[in-house]
């Protein structure tokens, strides 16, 4: 068994590097293109030197996104591009900031609920013969 750990940690050097490659954005990325990089961990691999070339110097190091903001969503959360912008009328008078517009999901949406509810008692006074739509080919 002890013979095969070699391969094992030389495998998952190689899937490392290569996955780390792929998830590295294209500006923390050094001396060549990624896709270059990417090419070089794969022909490289099993000799060892692709994926010790990307993780030695490939990759911009020491810099790391902080926790909390890591992930695309929470870059976008809260961004608001006309945040701190000062609107004005077409008299010129300063406009008082406009409310955050915060999206509610239409299963938490009372506005939403309630028209279903509505839709929905309607549709038990019309009953099944006072549907007023029109009736589809076949009927």
């Amino acid at each position: 068994m002890l013979r095969y750990l070699p391969y094992l940690v030389l495998f998952a050097l190689w899937i490392y590097a290569f996955v780390d490659c792929l998830g590295t954005p294209e500006r923390d990325v050094r001396g060549m293109p990624k896709v270059v990089w990417v090419l070089i961990i794969l022909f490289f691999g099993t000799v060892l030197i692709g994926p010790l070339a990307w993780l030695l110097i490939g990759r911009r190091r020491g810099r790391r996104a902080a926790a909390g903001g890591a992930t695309p969503a929470e870059w976008h959360r809260g961004y608001r591009p006309d945040a701190g912008a000062v609107r004005y009328s077409p008299e010129g008078q300063q406009l008082p900031e406009p409310p955050a517009a915060d999206w509610i999901p239409p299963d938490d949406n009372p506005e939403f609920l309630r028209s279903l509810s509505e839709l929905n008692r309607q549709n038990r006074r019309n009953g099944p013969d006072g549907d007023t739509r029109p009736p589809a080919e076949g009927e």
